[in-house]
């Protein structure tokens, strides 16, 4: 792990800013009109404001940055992340600083680069102990990983992503694992769209991106094809795709409906050369019924 480094706030800016320049970092404004534009930015941040307000805003800033940093998995320097966010270079300074002596964030030997530090693992980890369904799931996904001999994962609908929140490797297989915490499109992915398919039309529409980001020559990006499969799945009860996320990858999911609309899915993971359509189906109809169970467990438990 990178160790802390305790530079001044004017140190921070000047050498990234240097680096940046030297090594070609990603676009940002440089010279005299970055230096102007950034002392208007840092007027239009301060007149009137009320201490309140500037705290307001001052949190958004801290959350955006950690976004940020969570969507870009190599360093950032301080032009980087003006590039991502918008927020003006004068008041990353202190945001940084603030968020690297709380370890929120780490930077490099010289002090010009950032990532994500350790407290945002340990945060992050609490959200998981926290989450009553996580020792359920946990069981159910071992029990099927042991049926099915593929890898497992459970997942939760977020906006217009899945998030990752458990996985169960196979026992034969190193390479098809999806980490915790990991984020992809909803509507590229057999537990997003089997989770895209619980929602009403209007919903669907409010939640899909005005674009739909292609992952491999085979996701679906048309809006109309993505409905007619959502409505196929729906009659179906749960939903395959093959080579939509990743080129080599088959995969099927089912929902676990002890929410409605369902928010949760399992899925398994399997080599896309070697699993024909009849074993996708079988795992499919294996994956209904382990999902149910598991969601009368959940509600047994009271768990909504």
């Amino acid at each position: 792990m990178a160790r802390m480094k305790t530079v001044g706030a004017d140190g921070v800016a000047d050498a990234a800013d240097a680096t940046d320049t030297a090594g070609g970092g990603l676009a940002g404004r440089t010279g005299q009109g970055a230096d102007r534009a950034d002392r208007a930015d840092h007027r239009a941040d301060q007149p009137g404001e009320d201490s309140g307000a500037a705290g307001v805003k001052s949190a958004r800033r801290a959350v955006e940055l950690l976004e940020a940093f969570g969507a870009n998995h190599a360093w950032l320097s301080l032009t980087d992340l003006h590039h991502h966010t918008g927020i003006p270079r004068s008041s990353l300074h202190g945001l940084l600083r603030t968020l690297r002596d709380v370890g929120w964030i780490e930077s490099d030997d010289a002090g010009t680069r950032f990532r994500l530090g350790v407290r945002a693992l340990i945060c992050g980890t609490a959200y998981l102990d926290r989450d009553p369904v996580m020792p359920y799931a946990t069981d159910a996904l071992e029990r099927l990983r042991d049926q099915v001999g593929y890898t497992c994962h459970y997942a939760r609908l977020n906006g217009p992503d899945i998030v990752y929140l458990q996985t169960r490797e196979s026992r034969t297989s190193a390479h098809l694992v999806s980490r915790i915490g990991r984020t992809l499109p909803a509507h590229a992915t057999a537990l997003g769209k089997v989770l895209l398919a619980e929602l009403a039309d209007d919903e669907l529409t409010a939640v899909l991106p005005k674009h739909l980001a292609a992952l491999t020559g085979l996701t679906i990006t048309d809006r109309e094809a993505l409905r007619s499969e959502l409505a196929f799945i729906r009659e179906r009860g749960y939903s395959t795709e093959r080579g939509q996320s990743s080129a080599d990858v088959a995969c099927v999911a089912a929902v676990v409906p002890f929410r409605i609309p369902g928010t949760d899915a399992m899925s398994c993971s399997m080599p896309a050369d070697r699993v024909t359509d009849a074993e996708l189906q079988k795992v499919g109809s294996l994956l209904r019924e382990v999902s149910e169970d598991l969601s009368q467990q959940l509600r047994r438990a009271g768990i909504r």
